[in-house]
């Protein structure tokens, strides 16, 4: 048995999603035509009570679409070093809209309303990069799936408007938040300018995000959406799985989560681990003892069967989902307690 936990993308569309995709009506979007793509962007955008949705490829592409509207070249953008936006889209925000970044720190990859304040550059300081923008990420990948306190957001929002900033959320993973804490979708549509949303990690749709914002911001998105050749035609088909998604696969997700702690409790007792982040939702982050390289385990690992990432010299990555049962989890804590370390 092979078990996949290098992420919550690996999954694959279930009989009934299929079914749903293969029963999609579709016309050409890049037209607007098409009657799935436009369902899925009112749907979205009514969940999250925005004005309008734009459904993309990739949630990279509608992070940096984000950027692309938000900004003008020389801008400066306000988000955490360790910030998918920043870290894991190759240099996108730089190559696509000429920006400059302002990274800060934050304990597991989140940032604080005093932070941004702190780095807001004076607007007539023509030394310096004019900041027009913030970003944040929820959940937070490098910090293990961590979940930002809703009233920080709040704060970070005040303060983005205070300045005359925009304010975008990197959502990728944020019905993994929603699950765990109090707020509702609609809550965040409140506070923030622009939403990107994935449907392909832990709602287990094969493609897809979507940007929800005003529909003046959408309208010029679907331009950058155009020149950035993301323009899908007959995308109906992919839409139909992210409705399917967001109809049947939003409520399941704290089962991941409990997956992930189970896991959690047994990497706390092994030898040949350090260090165990806390777990907030599906992602565990874990550090090997010292002079252990994270390569080496994550190679054992993969040698039993068990399949992870190392996100550094010390860290392995699990990401639960939807096609990780109970039997799985099972194996993988034996494989997990049985293996031989060095």
């Amino acid at each position: 048995m092979k078990i996949d936990l290098r992420s919550d993308t690996v999954t694959r569309p279930t009989p009934a999603m299929m079914q749903a995709m293969f029963l999609a009506k579709v016309g050409d979007d890049v037209f607007e035509e098409d009657p799935t793509i436009n369902e899925l962007e009112e749907k979205a955008a009514v969940l999250f009570g925005m004005e309008a949705g734009l459904f993309c490829a990739s949630g990279t592409m509608t992070n940096q679409i984000a950027v692309n509207v938000h900004t003008r070249p020389g801008d400066e953008v306000i988000l955490h070093k360790l910030s998918h936006l920043y870290y894991y889209e190759g240099g996108g925000m730089m190559r696509n809209s000429g920006v400059s970044v302002c990274l800060l720190e934050g304990e597991r990859g989140m940032i604080s309303a005093e932070d941004v304040e702190n780095h807001i550059n004076p607007a007539d300081d023509v030394h310096r990069p004019l900041t027009t923008m913030v970003a944040v990420e929820n959940t937070m990948n490098k910090g293990g799936g961590a979940v930002y306190d809703f009233n920080e957001l709040l704060k970070i929002g005040q303060a983005a408007q205070k300045h005359k900033l925009t304010y975008h959320l990197d959502g990728a993973r944020i019905f993994n938040a929603l699950a765990v804490t109090e707020q509702s979708p609609a809550d965040y549509g409140k506070i923030f300018d622009s939403i990107s949303v994935c449907f392909s990690k832990g709602l287990g749709a094969p493609v897809g995000s979507v940007l929800l914002g005003s529909k003046d911001f959408i309208y010029k998105a679907r331009r950058v959406r155009k020149i950035f050749g993301g323009g899908m035609r007959q995308a109906g088909y992919l839409a139909a799985a992210a409705i399917y998604a967001l109809d049947h696969n939003v409520e399941r997700l704290n089962e991941d989560h409990r997956k992930a702690k189970v896991m959690a409790e047994t990497l706390k007792e092994l030898n040949w681990v350090d260090e165990v982040l806390p777990v907030d939702t599906n992602i565990l982050i874990f550090k090997t003892r010292p002079g252990l390289l994270a390569a080496d385990v994550v190679k054992k690992l993969a040698s039993e069967g068990l399949l992870c990432m190392d996100f550094d010299k010390q860290s392995i990555r699990l990401v639960t989902h939807l096609d990780f049962t109970d039997e799985m989890l099972e194996a993988a804590i034996r494989i997990l307690k049985t293996i031989q370390i060095k």
